[in-house]
């Protein structure tokens, strides 16, 4: 494995992943089209919408469990919201994990392309007062929370995401849950929800060993500094960076299919 192939790797992880501890999203819609596009743009081989999606699954794990104890204290992390979500997004993941092996390449692309699509969209809806709710006054609808996140869990796991970066506006949007809270959440949130993509893209041999332990080593880096920058970053920077990065990347993946 060439030493420029190696740091290039650890680049895309480490950039990735800083930015998913800071905002909140375990990181593939970041690192999806960088593996995807950024090695082969180098001179090195191409991996496969396959490979990439399985890399991705095994990094957010690492990358999410750094950005969630960065914010273990404060009072971010809502314990019901996670339990909830959690376990059904961890279910959907597995699913959609283990089922994208009958996918092709293309249709793995067209799932991650609809899936910003929509996260795009919803992250320029007015999102007013949420940020003025105290954290411990926080409420939602536990079921109508457990259903979304299984849909989002399923698709999620097609691509190798976790889905942070839909969860994220859907908490925002439609559960109102404050930006911090969201943050903080959501990682955990996402970490639960890769152990089943990652689980579903090992047994059906979807990644490559190598790639995907310089991405850990970045990951386990990089989240806790960014989770540490976004505590001082105004939430409405935090909403912009997120909802500059879902647009960015859907409408690049759109071109690619179209």
């Amino acid at each position: 494995m060439a030493i420029g192939f190696i740091i290039t790797i650890f680049l895309i992880g480490f950039i990735g992943s800083f930015i998913s501890g800071m905002v909140g999203i375990g990181g593939s819609i970041i690192k999806y089209p960088m593996l995807l596009y950024i090695p082969p743009l180098l001179g090195y081989v191409a991996f496969s919408a396959h490979e990439v999606s399985g890399i991705s699954a095994i990094q957010v794990l690492f990358a999410t469990i750094g950005g969630v104890w960065a914010y273990r204290k404060g009072g971010y992390l809502n314990k019901t919201l996670i339990i909830y979500m959690g376990t059904s997004i961890l279910i959907g993941s597995f699913i959609g994990g283990y089922g994208s092996k009958l996918m092709s390449e293309g249709g793995i692309n067209i799932v991650y392309a609809v899936l910003a699509t929509i996260a795009a969209m919803m992250m320029f809806v007015p999102k007013k007062g949420i940020d003025d709710i105290p954290l411990d006054q926080v409420s939602f609808n536990k079921w109508f929370a457990t259903a979304l996140a299984f849909a989002v869990g399923v698709s999620a796991g097609i691509v190798g995401a976790a889905g942070a970066f839909i969860l994220v506006p859907i908490m925002l949007v439609v559960l109102k849950i404050p930006t911090r809270m969201t943050i903080a959440t959501s990682l955990a949130i996402t970490f639960i929800s890769s152990i089943g993509a990652t689980v579903g893209k090992i047994t059906t041999g979807q990644f490559d060993f190598w790639t995907a332990f310089i991405m850990v080593v970045a990951s386990l880096i990089a989240s806790p500094i960014g989770a540490n920058v976004g505590k001082k970053v105004n939430t409405k920077v935090l909403q912009f960076i997120l909802a500059a990065l879902i647009v960015a990347t859907a409408i690049k993946i759109w071109l690619d299919i179209l």
